[in-house]
């Protein structure tokens, strides 16, 4: 089959670190663009590209058509009034708190929030907050700043500025391959914020069906590319029923 005939698939790409960095600067790096070259080089059929857009903006561009496909996605973050088919990816990542190490400091601190200032990802939901992600809420009840950056929320807790910041396990392990200085500076949570269990949502008129879309999933994990793509971000390839 010549190129041409292939199917584009839009998957929009919205700034999530690891899996998506700074898409509107054309910015290639994250996770993202990985697996999408891996399943253009596993098949013709479809021609799968990025669509910048962002997190607040991605609803409207998949309900619009501007994108066919979110992925790295759960239905339970705003998805529940917008009609799409959901595919289960079999990736699980966890959202952890981390604090300033100190000689006396133990897991304990991350039992209780209260009066502790909290560093958080602007937009994101928290189970924490009851997956309220208003601005506002976050503020009020729990001491919240709002950034749009992790580096700077783990920066803040380094420099005395918030007490706990809440990242991904993903980005952590990547935030320390890029700063091993600071590895003896932390205080990882045992205790989970929440485990994200990715999907990838279809949009109903999408070029390529949920069936369709989890077969080339499973190809890929199936020779090992899966593995090779989320591994080195400590993001778990489970087994999909």
């Amino acid at each position: 089959m010549p190129a041409s005939a292939a199917q584009l698939v839009r998957i929009g790409a919205a700034h999530f670190p690891p899996y998506t960095v700074r898409p509107e600067q054309g910015a290639d790096t994250g996770i993202l663009p990985q697996l999408v070259e891996a399943l253009n080089t596993l098949q013709s059929d479809y021609q799968f590209v990025l669509v910048p857009t962002s997190i607040p903006r991605r609803f409207r561009d998949f309900e619009q058509g501007r994108v066919d496909m979110a992925i790295f996605e759960n239905p339970d973050w705003g998805w529940q009034g917008i009609a799409h088919t959901s595919v289960d990816m079999g990736l699980e990542d966890a959202e952890i708190f981390v604090a300033q190490r100190e000689p006396d400091r133990d897991q304990q601190y991350f039992a209780d929030l209260a009066g502790k200032r909290l560093a958080v990802f602007s937009g994101y939901h928290y189970a924490f907050a009851n997956f309220n992600a208003d601005p506002k809420y976050l503020a009020e009840h729990f001491n919240a700043t709002l950034t749009y950056s992790h580096d700077s929320n783990l920066l803040m807790v380094v420099r005395g500025r918030a007490d706990i910041a809440l990242v991904t396990r993903s980005y952590l392990s990547d935030f320390m391959v890029r700063n091993t200085d600071m590895a003896g500076k932390f205080l990882v949570s045992e205790r989970i914020d929440q485990v994200y269990h990715h999907y990838a949502l279809l949009r109903p008129k999408a070029p390529i069906t949920g069936e369709a879309f989890a077969a080339l999933l499973k190809q890929l994990r199936d020779n090992g590319q899966m593995l090779k793509i989320f591994e080195p971000y400590r993001i778990d390839v489970m087994p999909v029923p």
